[in-house]
């Protein structure tokens, strides 16, 4: 039987999930001759090329493939049994979280996560970052910097999961804005009137633009922003509209002079926020203890009162001629 040396697992790990011995070495803090000189014993140890060149990059070899799940396997039973008698304390911890969120999230989120995390964890700290700078994907690189991910359950994020909360797109407009007059409002209003619509970067496609690709009503898109948060203000004293979250639009029409116009019920547009976190940090005491006063603060979140003009969004009707 062949000698096993298990400090070669994580960098095994990571060549088979990156497939790029620069990255590699990057995720496990290693050089990049110490990373070829592993991936050198891994060949040797396995009678296998594992990554192969194709072009400009590497691929694995049917053999690295098969892999996978067993490296991803025994690292998660070696970390589950190193944690057996693992303690995290979060009062006396001076950790500093990662959380990648959208705008939208953070804003709803940060008030009351700070505020449990003053009273029982002052020592820790949580950033903040854009959901924006990742892209949806099954790879779970986006882990290496950051410990957990909040995003739509719609748009895949690598990792292990679980659902969060749950929220609904209504429409923004000015108060003034003479659509309000009509008797009755169509997914078609809505798509003729000029939007800004909030991107999050890359290929992701929103919510919103999903349902216009649905009902084949095509937006007139007449501004571009990045997030959603700024969409309520945007619209104020403006021809504009936009489609944003429920819970954000209740808070912005406390300080602005917009109205909320609800979709009917049976053209809904749903928004299923979900943490997504790295499978082998399911049993960390740090991790779990992140996602459970996450958990906290979103259910401590109070909703404020939102008054929906009276008239709902129905479905399209014939275009005008």
């Amino acid at each position: 039987m062949k000698e096993v040396d298990l400090n070669l697992l994580p960098p095994l790990q990571a060549l088979l999930e990156l497939r790029n011995v620069s990255r590699a070495a990057e995720r496990v803090h290693l050089s990049q001759p110490a990373m070829s000189a592993a991936l050198a014993r891994l060949r040797r140890h396995f009678n296998d090329d594992l990554l192969v060149r194709a072009g400009r990059s590497y691929e694995l070899t049917p053999f690295a493939k098969a892999l996978i799940p067993r490296v991803e396997q025994a690292l998660l039973n070696i970390q589950d049994a190193m944690q057996l008698g693992a303690d995290f304390d979060p009062r006396e911890s001076d950790r500093t979280f990662v959380v990648a969120a959208s705008d939208y999230v953070t804003c709803l989120l940060i008030r009351n996560l700070r505020t449990r995390i003053a009273d029982s964890a002052p020592g820790i700290a949580v950033d903040f970052v854009t959901t924006s700078t990742l892209r949806p994907s099954t790879e779970l690189e986006a882990f290496s910097a950051i410990d957990l991910i909040i995003g739509p359950m719609a748009f895949t994020f690598p990792g292990s999961s679980r659902q969060l909360f749950r929220d609904e797109f209504v429409v923004v407009m000015d108060a003034r804005n003479p659509l309000l007059e009509a008797p009755t409002l169509t997914v078609h209003d809505i798509a003729m009137a000029p939007q800004a619509v909030g991107e999050f970067g890359g290929s992701i496609v929103t919510p919103p633009m999903q349902f216009f690709r649905q009902m084949e009503e095509p937006p007139k898109v007449a501004a571009h922003l990045t997030g959603l948060q700024a969409l309520p203000t945007v619209v104020e004293g403006t021809d504009l509209v936009a489609i944003v979250p429920r819970m954000l639009a209740a808070q912005a029409s406390k300080a602005h002079r917009i109205a909320v116009v609800q979709f009917a019920p049976e053209l809904e547009v749903p928004l299923v926020e979900a943490m997504y976190w790295h499978p082998l940090q399911t049993s960390d005491p740090a991790n779990q203890w992140l996602r459970a006063i996450v958990q906290d603060s979103i259910r401590g979140i109070e909703q404020p009162e939102l008054r929906p003009h009276a008239v709902a969004i129905t479905g399209p009707a014939q275009p005008r001629v």
